[in-house]
């Protein structure tokens, strides 16, 4: 059974961590004043501004503010920073069953995908393909923090998972099928395959979304994953954006699913605004949901968070 965290409140105290890659401390110490005028309060990581290369210091380093946040009994909810590289490096140094025994909301996308499947797998907790603390600005779409605030400020349910009405979900293969949804971004996903995290797709809702690569190698990855047998392996699969993913040799991100995704046969939903994207959608990890392609619809079954 999944494990959801408790709700959050206004009020609450916000840990800031930074798994991947750095941030210039600008960006973070303006994120968290966004955070502070909504009502949050905030604690930050020791190694939240760290800088080493490309990565926000050691893996030990970045896994021990983590599992700090997710001690600290004074935090309701852990919001990394940014995602960028790195990520995996930090899995060998969580402990499972603590995070398992002290349930906290845990939100982002990019490479912290890698982290929240892992913690599905592995601790059974539900986090969220939602918002990074680079997110929390003035810039940012009212829908992004709507479908944030009701993933994890609200007890209802179901909750219909909608584009904005500007941009069309479409099905490609009909099909109606429920499970846990799992995934994220493509790239991250990608690399946990030949490893002990790799992800487990058996009986789930597969969500992907990449950017910033170009179309031939998101088919490389694509096809590593069918090869891998995790397209065959999955109850239905979600395509979520390619943003700023450019044609190669004349194939479009549109032509590729057509041509790989489409014939495996399993029910198929594209184009949902998440991660990435302009407009993010807050998609559980580990939740079961509701895919229905005959009406493109996604559906939350359960709350996603409980009340303390």
């Amino acid at each position: 059974m999944p494990i959801y965290p408790p709700i959050l409140k206004r009020g609450d105290t916000i840990g800031i961590v930074t798994l991947g890659s750095p941030l210039s401390s600008i960006t973070i110490n303006n994120s968290i004043s966004v955070l502070q005028s909504m009502g949050f309060q905030v604690v930050v990581g020791k190694y939240v501004y760290a800088v080493d290369g490309f990565l926000a210091g050691t893996d030990e380093q970045r896994a021990l503010d983590l599992m700090d946040m997710f001690t600290n009994r004074n935090v309701n909810m852990i919001l990394p920073a940014r995602g960028g590289v790195g990520v995996l490096g930090i899995l060998p140094y969580l402990d499972y069953d603590v995070i398992a025994a002290n349930p906290k909301i845990l939100t982002g996308y990019s490479d912290v995908s890698v982290l929240m499947n892992v913690l599905y797998q592995l601790s059974r907790l539900v986090t969220f393909s939602s918002l990074l603390l680079f997110d929390f600005k003035a810039t940012t779409p009212a829908y992004n923090f709507d479908q944030f605030f009701e993933a994890t400020s609200t007890v209802s349910a179901p909750r219909l998972i909608r584009n904005p009405p500007h941009l069309v979900q479409t099905s490609k293969v009909p099909g109606n099928v429920t499970g846990p949804i799992i995934g994220g971004n493509l790239s991250s996903i990608v690399d946990t395959l030949g490893t002990s995290y790799e992800i487990d797709t058996k009986g789930k809702i597969l969500f992907l979304e990449e950017t910033h690569e170009p179309i031939n190698k998101v088919y490389r990855m694509m096809s590593h994953l069918k090869i891998a047998g995790k397209l065959n392996d999955c109850l239905g699969i979600v395509m979520g954006e390619c943003t700023e993913c450019q044609p190669a040799y004349g194939k479009t991100y549109n032509d590729l699913i057509d041509e790989l995704v489409a014939p495996i046969g399993k029910p198929l939903m594209t184009n949902l605004a998440a991660a990435h994207g302009i407009y993010k959608a807050a998609i559980p990890i580990g939740a079961p949901v509701n895919l229905n392609t005959y009406n493109s619809t996604l559906t939350v079954l359960e709350p996603t968070v409980r009340l303390t």
